[in-house]
């Protein structure tokens, strides 16, 4: 479905979203795309109980790791709406606002994470998402994000 999804049509998998993002390996989070249209998007993922997390320590993943899960929504919603451009650009998370934590870990969480993120601002160079985490329906993380795009990534050529 890469370069070809629809608003909101079909379910996009984790090969998929590896491709549209600059995350990979074990750091690629994020399972599925549920759905997804112009200013939102609703991914899954089961990721966080997996023994081998690369954001764990000592067999622990706190519940403030939940802002990862975020911002690879936000970076997938971009690639599929055109706010990152058509290949996986970097962006830089400036600043967090009014962020609630719900959970003191999330390997404690049975369920699978519904990562929700809402585009409340787009212009050239940044944008600003309002995300939620639940699990079970029960609130995992909420909060606002603010991202610089087309950041360098060290390392990597133009």
């Amino acid at each position: 479905m890469t370069g070809s999804a629809k608003l909101g049509q079909g379910k996009i998998g984790h090969a998929e979203i590896a491709a549209l993002i600059p995350h990979d390996g074990a750091m690629c989070l994020l399972d599925e795309v549920v759905c997804w249209d112009a200013s939102h998007i609703l991914c899954r993922s089961g990721s966080h109980r997996r023994e081998n997390h690369p954001l764990a320590r000592d067999g622990q993943l706190p519940g403030i790791c939940g802002v990862e899960y975020a911002a690879q929504a936000m970076a997938v919603h971009g690639a599929l709406s055109g706010t990152g451009g058509t290949t996986p650009a970097s962006g830089y998370l400036a600043s967090l606002r009014d962020v609630a934590c719900h959970v003191a870990r999330l390997d404690r969480l049975e369920g699978d994470l519904e990562i929700e993120a809402e585009q409340l601002l787009g212009e050239a160079g940044r944008v600003i998402y309002r995300f939620a985490i639940h699990c079970d329906s029960r609130p995992v993380l909420s909060g606002r994000a603010a991202v610089v795009l087309g950041m360098p990534v060290p390392g990597v050529s133009p």
